[in-house]
């Protein structure tokens, strides 16, 4: 039987941390002009801190690619950077990975939005 959480885990601590500072660093500390604007949805990090799953979005559809080769690129100085701000006993490798979550909620609305148009509301 699992045992019940006391309070906030320490684990979700370093997770909204890691969030924090990757967008204060990507908003920042990136400075190739070719990427678009980044935000970070939610970081995923697994049990032992050896490893935190990224997810992004981007504003701008067509910066995609190229936004993900900068981060791929410039992952090594944003785990260097995230060292110097978190006191933790070992940083995590990061992997971004594109959140596409954003995209399914709109194309789904939209289809539900197409759907109440063409159904006639009954009485």
């Amino acid at each position: 039987m699992k045992k019940p959480q006391r309070g906030y885990a320490r684990q979700d601590r370093v997770k909204e941390q890691i969030m924090r500072e990757l967008a204060e660093l990507v908003r920042t500390g990136l400075k190739d002009p070719r990427t678009g604007f980044i935000t970070i949805n939610e970081v995923e990090v697994t049990r032992d801190y050896s490893h935190a799953t990224v997810f992004y979005t981007v504003l701008n559809q067509d910066a995609r690619e190229i936004t993900e080769e900068v981060l791929e690129h410039a992952r090594g100085h944003l785990r260097s950077e995230l060292a110097k701000r978190i006191k933790l006993f070992k940083i995590p490798e990061l992997h971004f990975k594109y959140d596409e979550s954003l995209e399914r909620g709109l194309n789904l609305s939209a289809l539900i939005d197409q759907v109440a148009a063409e159904k006639p509301v009954e009485d």
